[in-house]
């Protein structure tokens, strides 16, 4: 079974190590130390310029936190979407919940904004009332494939959902695991849920400029470095666990 693979990235680098080692797809972000925020136009633009055969899906989240959005953030998201339309993404990736912690209804604005562009069901399946029933709802909506841990921190944790969801979707929709998916357990992760779709953000910080009195470091960016970047060598090695 061929299995397709995503790299979550944040930058142009980030894309020309996704494509160099032969990933199907990038989803494009600001701010994954934030869980991954709308990145910017004109990244999107060049991104595309520089990603090859890599399809480049903008991922398109207003804020962080939650999921349950107020109708002035959704009309963000609705022209976000635009933008990466006219800025070259080959998709986009989005989500929503009600109070009911089901998919917003909102959710079909969204889709029709992609105009027939494929669209990815984010990770608000895993913080759902029941990802069953989203999932129920993503393909009568129709959302080309879902990202998901199985609710769980990692994909091992959650693989007894995704294996479920795996068999609810059929050949309906895709579903892609992700969390903590590296070279060292990705063959795992595809045997314990029968996925033909991983989704990794393989980053490693980078060292700053030392001795600053002010830092503007990024969250969670261990002492004595700057920021994150995806790692080449283990994009390198994820990808080469995968073709074999």
């Amino acid at each position: 079974m061929a299995v397709r693979v995503e790299i979550s990235v944040e930058s142009i680098e980030g894309v020309r190590i996704a494509s160099r080692h032969g990933a199907d797809r990038v989803e494009l972000c600001s701010s994954l130390s934030d869980g991954g925020l709308t990145p910017s136009w004109a990244l999107l633009e060049l991104a595309a310029i520089r990603a090859g055969n890599t399809e480049v899906h903008a991922l398109i989240r207003p804020r962080p936190g939650d999921f349950r959005y107020s109708k002035d953030e959704i009309s963000v998201m609705v022209r976000d979407i635009h933008g990466a339309d006219k800025s070259g993404a080959h998709g986009v990736v989005v989500g929503a919940l009600g109070e009911d912690g089901l998919l917003d209804p909102a959710c079909e604005a969204l889709i029709d904004a992609a105009e027939y562009k494929p669209v990815t069901l984010h990770r608000a399946i895993d913080v759902s009332a029941s990802p069953q029933r989203v999932l129920e709802q993503a393909m009568e909506l129709g959302f080309k494939r879902v990202l998901t841990s199985g609710q769980q921190r990692s994909a091992l944790d959650g693989a007894p959902l995704i294996k479920s969801l795996v068999a609810q979707a059929g050949d309906d929709i895709q579903v892609m695991a992700c969390g903590g998916v590296r070279a060292s357990n990705v063959l795992d992760v595809i045997a314990a849920t029968g996925v033909s779709d991983v989704h990794a953000g393989v980053r490693a910080p980078v060292r700053g400029a030392a001795g600053d009195a002010v830092s503007f470091a990024g969250v969670g960016v261990p002492e004595g470095f700057d920021h994150f970047e995806t790692d080449a060598d283990g994009v390198a090695a994820l990808m080469s666990v995968i073709r074999g």
